[in-house]
């Protein structure tokens, strides 16, 4: 059992005792959606701290996603209820990195890749954006790495 499991079920204990239900309802969630990562495909197995990371982060862009959708379509009560669902599961998650850091790590596999003798274009992107989200390893969005890779490689 990974690190991240094992937090959720002491924080379930916690919240069990505390009678909060918010917190018990989200901890549930997040445990259901490592469980189902685990026993997806022929055999079930244990995840690595990584993978359960995996598993936090795509539940939480889940509820970023819905909240925009339906603050879009003017439900502001739902949309207040999946970002505060957001909100709740980013303190199981590293401290995300800041646009400058990613950027950094960026200019590091750009210069990287000039130093092996080759130029960096367009056609480079996926192998970049591979590179540093390998880096980055969850404390950002690829859509964020994307970006810096693309306007690295445009200037």
């Amino acid at each position: 059992m990974g690190a991240t499991k094992t937090q959720l079920k002491a924080d379930l204990t916690d919240a069990l005792r505390a009678h909060d239900e918010f917190a018990k309802s989200n901890i549930r969630m997040l445990m259901g959606a490592i469980t189902t990562a685990e026993v997806a495909g022929d055999t079930a197995r244990s995840l690595s701290d990584a993978e359960e990371l995996d598993v936090v982060v795509k539940e939480q862009r889940k509820r970023k996603d819905s909240a925009e959708t339906y603050a879009d379509a003017g439900r502001t009560d739902l949309a207040e209820k999946e970002t505060s669902e957001a909100e709740f599961m980013a303190r199981y998650l590293p401290v995300p990195l800041t646009r400058d850091e990613v950027k950094v790590l960026v200019d590091a596999e750009v210069d990287a890749l000039r130093t092996s003798g080759e130029s960096p274009s367009m056609k480079h992107m996926g192998s970049l954006v591979k590179a540093v989200n390998a880096k980055v390893s969850g404390r950002a969005e690829g859509k964020m790495v994307a970006e810096l890779v693309r306007a690295a490689l445009n200037a």
